[in-house]
């Protein structure tokens, strides 16, 4: 069972490298961006370098996992080094196949967007694996480590670096493609990632009190609390009920109210995270 496991998350990260690996070879070499990927500093190297650039992505990628192995000790796991190792040979898998590749949509501008989002589907399935493509992720963990730095802010400035690093080999043009591509790949990013993952703390008061709480929990089969509030206007004390839910349970909710009780007040906030203890555990004795 561990075995086949095993093999379905592998099957699952090569897939994911190989979205990667196809936006950049059709979309992030033919326009010559350097994008916020090790990748992209690789197109540019290739202006100084007579090696092909899946070459040069394997030789920066390798260094980068020897460094951060040497630096920040067991904190990449095999999914890092399986992805770091396997997105060049996908790269140069497809120059074998296609050596005289020019581009898909003759337009630097179009090739950079069919490049983010097509990049930011594979990345998202790392993610959600608890993986990543190396590159940058290395480069941000050891300015966090050594420097104390933010690994968001990491990511973003090293990334930015990367797009600079664009104005040594192509015009000026070019690399405000290459800033502006990384910006807007930060934002479908953070998309593609984080807004799939948000939650909502929903706050409801409403006289049918007892029916919405049977409704999270048997039919939302969702967790809930109860507090004491008291109203400002009038001062009289009410029960407020407050859960969290998913994108499709809040929905739910939301029509349920509305038929049982159009009037109820209720609030809604935006959860990035949150941890608890799963209902399968054994419950916790508060003293």
């Amino acid at each position: 069972m561990r075995f086949f496991s095993l093999v379905k998350e592998l099957l699952i990260l090569s897939v994911a490298t190989l979205i990667i690996a196809v936006a950049v070879f059709f979309f992030l070499i033919p326009s010559h961006a350097s994008v916020s990927s090790i990748s992209g500093f690789a197109i540019v190297l290739s202006n100084f370098i007579t090696l092909p650039i899946s070459v040069i992505t394997m030789v920066l990628n390798a260094a980068l996992l020897i460094i951060g192995f040497l630096t920040c000790g067991s904190q990449f796991g095999y999914k890092t080094v399986y992805t770091s190792l396997l997105l060049p040979l996908f790269l140069l898998l497809f120059e074998y196949l296609l050596p005289d590749y020019t581009s898909l949509t003759h337009d630097a501008v179009l090739d950079v967007v069919c490049y983010i989002f097509t990049v930011s589907i594979g990345l998202s399935i790392l993610f959600n694996r608890n993986a990543s493509s190396g590159g940058l992720d290395i480069v941000a963990k050891i300015l966090n480590k050594f420097f104390n730095v933010d690994l968001g802010k990491a990511m973003s400035l090293s990334g930015m670096c990367i797009a600079l690093s664009s104005a040594f080999a192509y015009d000026s043009k070019t690399v405000v493609l290459s800033v502006i591509g990384t910006y807007l790949n930060g934002l479908v990013l953070d998309h593609f990632i984080f807004d799939q993952k948000l939650k909502r703390r929903v706050c409801i008061v409403s006289p049918k009190e007892e029916e919405i709480r049977k409704y999270i929990i048997n039919e939302l089969h969702s967790g809930a609390s109860i507090y004491k509030v008291i109203g400002a206007y009038r001062m009289q004390e009410h029960n407020e009920i407050i859960t969290i839910v998913d994108k499709q349970e809040f929905q739910k909710l939301m029509n349920y109210l509305s038929k049982i009780d159009p009037q109820a007040f209720v609030t809604v906030y935006k959860v990035s995270d949150m941890r608890y203890q799963l209902k399968s555990m054994p419950e916790r004795v508060f003293k």
